[in-house]
Parts: structure tokens; sequence; C-alpha cells
């Protein structure tokens, strides 16, 4: 047995058993004593470190409660771990305690899930709400890309609002949706789901009640909830959200603003009509209760001409209007915008430079090429074709393999089939053997609490043979639980 030279600090305010304890550390820290090999006995410590037993007994106790060694009966002690979290003198802080304690609520287990297996390669994505990589514009973006490092002068922080072209460009462009934007009435965001969080924090009190159409897009994030919000659903018919029902729950709850999705709905796909439109924001007014107009998928008609946004016919400042490139082009720009009354603009305008000190300026230069060149409005022409292929696809499928179990409405335009099935199922049980057998789909609990019969089908990202196969693996996954019931 080596001599041990090293003796504790009887003067020191550290106690002597945890200066034995951190001798000990330092020994398997170095590699002096490896794993598996056997400590010096605590009789010799004690004599080489002129202490009592009891003090090495003590400090090799909370060695072995703490993973490093390992007591053996007739073995003596030995050398169980070098972990570097283990060997940490210093306790590492409780960070499950403070993961526990913050503010922003976790995502549903199901979205986690659905969030990661969505990058498995082998995955057949169902549920999916964004376009192919198939359909990237390659060509496309390297013209808008080429232009856009030319006229390049810096990459310096824009503006609060965001850059002044790219919002010359959008105020220009919404004028042929026939709403009258002035660039100071734009904010540039990163994407649809930044401008809610914004909204939330930036005009919102805590505690406020917020309508919106049930099911809806919005129950499947936290971004209200983790913001103190509270949020009440108003039924859908055919023709949207019913405005009747509106009044009744503004003045029950006394909500603070109305949320929806008013063309080609998620998750349903439902286009809301130019009356029904209308008739919402009169009631609004009437209410004063002002509207949040998520317009993300209008670009994305098939078989009809979608009605003009509820923004173009507010004539009182009513409506925060919401566009996005995340659904149309690639969501990887991450690039949307925020249109409404100028002091409100400004207000989130700096709430958001308080956030993250602006959206990206490369992504801003090549929206604004995408959109002020007129390729976008080509791109999105032959977007439409795509997507009723798709869609006339996935439609074929359903016809094929789920008539006798499903219900569903064809969509005119968007990516979304809100299916429904004729017998409740559970839908965590169908998720999970859905992925086992390699298939991703979104149940619709994540969209209206406690639904037992839906799930949202997206044609928009698998490709054509997938959608067919995963379609197909869905009907018979479903099929068997009929059979086992």
């Amino acid at each position: 047995m080596p001599k041990e030279n090293w003796k504790p600090d009887k003067n020191s305010p550290i106690p002597l058993y945890e200066q034995v304890k951190n001798y000990i550390r330092d020994k398997i820290a170095s590699g002096y004593w490896k794993i598996g090999s056997k400590i010096p006995t605590q009789r010799y410590m004690a004599q080489a470190f002129d202490v009592n037993r009891s003090t090495i007994v003590t400090a090799i106790e909370e060695l072995i409660a703490d993973g490093l060694l390992e007591g053996k009966t007739k073995g003596g002690t030995i050398v169980k771990n070098n972990t570097w979290s283990l060997l940490s003198k210093t306790p590492p802080p409780d960070w499950v305690s403070y993961v526990r304690a913050g503010t922003h609520q976790p995502n549903f287990s199901t979205i986690q899930q659905i969030n990661k297996y969505e990058f498995e390669p082998q995955i057949i994505r169902l549920g999916t709400g964004e376009l192919s990589p198939e359909l990237f514009p390659k060509k496309m973006m390297d013209i808008v890309a080429d232009h856009s490092l030319k006229q390049m002068k810096s990459l310096g922080y824009e503006e609060p609002k965001g850059s002044l072209t790219l919002r010359k460009s959008i105020s220009e462009y919404l004028q042929t949706k026939g709403i009258e934007a002035h660039p100071s009435q734009i904010l540039i965001v990163s994407g649809a789901l930044q401008a809610l969080n914004l909204i939330s924090v930036g005009i919102l009190y805590k505690g406020s009640t917020i309508l919106t159409e049930n099911p809806s897009y919005i129950y499947s994030i936290n971004v209200f909830q983790s913001a103190g919000m509270k949020l009440f659903g108003v039924p859908l018919d055919n023709d949207g959200i019913m405005f009747e029902k509106v009044i009744k729950h503004r003045r029950q709850t006394n909500a603070a603003i109305l949320y929806t999705i008013p063309s080609f709905h998620n998750p349903t796909g439902i286009c809301m009509s130019e009356e029904r439109r209308k008739k919402l924001l009169q009631v609004c007014e009437a209410e004063r209760l002002p509207i949040i107009e998520d317009d993300a998928y209008r670009e994305l008609s098939i078989d009809r001409t979608v009605p003009m946004p509820i923004k173009a016919i507010d004539k009182n400042e009513l409506v925060l209007y919401l566009g996005s490139l995340s659904k149309t082009l690639c969501p990887g720009l991450r690039i949307g915008w925020v249109v409404g009354q100028e002091a409100v603009i400004e207000r989130l305008a700096d709430v958001k430079m308080q956030t993250d000190y602006g959206s990206s300026s490369l992504s801003q230069m090549a929206a604004a090429e995408w959109i002020s060149s007129g390729l976008y409005e080509e791109y999105i022409n032959n977007i439409k074709k795509e997507l009723k292929i798709r869609r006339d696809i996935t439609s074929a499928c359903l016809n094929k393999y789920f008539e006798e179990i499903a219900q569903w409405k064809l969509p005119q335009g968007g990516f979304y089939i809100w299916l429904y099935l004729k017998k409740p199922i559970s839908m965590q049980k169908l998720f999970i053997r859905c992925l086992e057998k390699g298939i991703l789909i979104n149940p619709g609990n994540l969209y209206q609490h406690m639904s037992s019969q839906h799930i949202r089908i997206s044609y928009s990202y698998a490709a054509y043979k997938d959608l067919e196969f995963g379609l197909k693996t869905l009907a018979e996954t479903i099929k068997e639980f009929d059979r086992e019931a």
C-alpha cells in the first residue's frame, strides 16, 4: 500500500470528513484510483490522515451514496464510477425543479413525440402541416438568393418594425387582397406563432379569455396559456365560426379578443363565406371585441375564390391581421407579418425588440425579393395545382379505404381533411400503434379536447406513394381496434 503524504487541515472550517471525501474524489478524478480498484482500508486511512476512523466511515458512506464507491462485505471498498457529474465537489443545481418552475407550459406529450419523429426519415407523416420538400422551388430560390446577395450592403439589425423594403412590398401585395395598410402599420415577425406570443404578452392582460373556434389549431400549442390566458371554444358549422354564439360567449366570459382562421381552417379545412365574415365583423364591432385573423392559408385555394379577408372590410381597425410565408413558401425563412392599428404595431414592435432584436435580415431581404419580383405569385399558382393533385389522391384513398369507418368533407383549399371516425377510439393507443408501423398521425384531441373520433389528415407533405400506403395502413389499424373490441 503506497504511503499517503496528505493530511487534512484540522484548523480549516471545512469538516474533516468533507476534506477526506474531497481527497478521495481527487484520487479517483486523476485516475490514480481506477474503476474497479480497491481503495485503502478505513484503518489505514485513519492512521495515515491522523483522524478518527468514524471520520473515514462518514466520508466513504457519502461517496457510496453519491455512486462513486461500492462497499463489499469481504472485498473492501472499490471505485465504482468516475463520472464528471458525480465527481463534482459542488453538487449541480436541481435543474429539474427549475424546469418545473418555468412559466411557459410544456408541449403536450403527443406534440413532443410528433416533433421528435417528424425528423425520422423512415416515418410517413400524414399530419404534417407543411409543404413537401419535393415542392421546394430550388430554381426560383436560386434566382432570389442571387439577386438578394448582389443587392446586399450589410447584414446589420433592421428597424424595430422590420425591413422597410419588405414592409413596402407586403403593403403593395396586401392591396391585391383588399387590405390597405401603410408600411408603418406592418410588423415583420418570425412566423404567426411569434405574432401570437407578442400579442399575448404585449397587449392582453394576464387572465384574459380568448374566444376561438372549437376545434382549433390554437389548442395544440400553449402560447396563450403560458402567458396566463384562458381559451374558450366557439362551435363551428359548415360555414365557419357561429357568430351567434360569439355574442353569448363574449358576454358570458368577458372575453378580451377573438382568434379565428377563416380561410381553410386548421384543422377542419372550412373556408368561411363572405356573408359569415361580414356578420362576424358586425357582431365583434357591436361587442367591441377585437379579432386576430390568422390568414396563413388563404393563398392555397384549389376549387374556389376565397372571400376577401375580414381585415379588408374592417373600417374601425378592429382586426389584427396575420400573414406568413411558412405555409405557402417555406417555414425555414421564418417570415410573417402583423397588420394593425399603428399604436398596437408600435407596442408589438417594442416587445419584439426586447425578445429577439428583429427577424433575420437575410430572410427579410429574400422575402422582399420573392414578393416584389412577381416570382411569389407565379410560384403560388404552381403550388395550388400540386395541392389539387395531392388532395385528389388523398380523396381517392379515403374513398377506397375509409368509406366504412369514417366520414369527411373535401376541402376546397389548404392542407387538411378533418376525418371523423364513426366509432370512438383511444387516440393515444392509435397514435402509438401507428407509430410502431412507421405512420405519424395528428390525433384530433390535439385540436378538440377529449375528441376520440377525429384525425387531422394533411395531404401537403407525404410523397404520393406514401400517402396511399400511409392511409391504407391507418385504415387497417383502425379496423384492428374494431376487431379487438
